[in-house]
């Protein structure tokens, strides 16, 4: 088990310089195969009317100019242990870890994607412990059930979940539940170390707009996923042994029925982490979400870099989490 994941630990390490040489490429080497000069990458961080002087000076401060595998090195350099950027006299430091400048507010990346972060962890560590309950036990009671009326009316809950998008549920929410019945009033962002349950408060609308969405999918899987586990022969030993049926379903049918749920949750959580737009934009929430459509707005390159990162790193450290649930459920893995 200890070999299984340091093996998997170093394939981490690798994948995320694999995903940082991906996306220096996109955004420093596919700019200059297209024909743009640093000079003019230089001239999007001076603003407005800028004088050729000042680009210039922002070109050789950026080590813009230097060769690209310098810039990676640098690059690199910067997220792990942060750089200097050195032009003459003028000397600034950007500390550790170093996503670059925004082109916006000439403000370091990385400190404002953590102030946004807790808002984007919020949502989702909330709506992901909504939705992996409520899906998952109503698809084992869905598949255990089979044919009956809460059967065919959770399904038919779960297709309506899962074709309805989120910013459709999450306006109808709103409408009922924060102005026409003024349950939730005035949803906006609470931090929680401020007011705990006014976070929560505040919270409740986007997780459960958010939970509806996924607990339909992961319903709908689980119900197919013990209703082909609960017809295999050990499930008709573990009955025959005289086993009691609750032992029988969560023991051995619902714990082989979890890899898949587990595969697409760590995915789920992953993507979600780097930044759930949809839902943020829907409830005004200033996460992460609405950090990247800014950005994107804006074109604000090392904005966008920074997210394009961070969500990497959430997915990619995801996929670790979901190889080590693996060999914790099922030890067939582990060999």
């Amino acid at each position: 088990m200890i070999y299984f994941i340091i093996r998997r630990l170093f394939l981490t390490v690798f994948l995320l310089l694999l995903v940082s040489l991906i996306t220096f490429a996109i955004f420093f080497l596919v700019p200059r195969l297209a024909g743009q000069t640093t000079y003019e990458l230089a001239a999007q961080y001076v603003g407005r009317n800028p004088i050729p002087s000042e680009i210039k000076a922002v070109e050789v401060k950026l080590g813009l100019n230097a060769p690209l595998y310098l810039q990676y090195g640098r690059y690199v350099k910067g997220i792990v242990a942060g750089t200097h950027y050195n032009s003459g006299t003028d000397v600034s430091y950007c500390p550790f870890p170093c996503f670059g400048y925004s082109f916006r507010n000439q403000q370091p990346v990385w400190p404002q994607l953590m102030s946004d972060a807790p808002v984007t962890l919020s949502l989702a560590i909330g709506a992901s412990v909504l939705w992996l309950i409520g899906g998952v036990a109503i698809g084992v009671l869905s598949a255990l059930r089979r044919g009956s009326i809460f059967d065919r009316f959770s399904m038919g809950v779960a297709l309506a979940g899962v074709s309805l998008p989120v910013f459709f549920t999450g306006l109808i929410a709103l409408e009922l539940f924060s102005y026409k019945w003024p349950i939730f009033p005035n949803v906006h962002w609470v931090p929680l170390t401020t007011n705990p349950l006014l976070w929560a408060r505040n919270l409740v609308l986007p997780w459960l707009t958010l939970a509806f969405l996924y607990a339909a999918l992961y319903a709908r899987l689980t119900r197919a996923a013990m209703l082909e586990t609960m017809g295999e022969d050990y499930i008709r030993t573990a009955r025959a042994k005289g086993l009691p049926e609750r032992v029988v379903v969560v023991k051995h049918a619902l714990r082989s029925s979890l890899t898949p749920i587990i595969t697409i949750f760590g995915l789920d959580l992953g993507l979600l982490l780097g930044g759930a737009i949809l839902t943020e934009t829907t409830f005004s929430l200033p996460g992460l979400g609405q950090f990247t459509l800014l950005a994107i707005q804006n074109q604000d390159l090392p904005e966008i870099e920074g997210v394009v990162l961070l969500a990497s790193f959430f997915i990619v450290i995801a996929n670790l989490v979901v190889d080590i649930l693996y060999a914790v459920i099922d030890p067939r893995v582990r060999y």
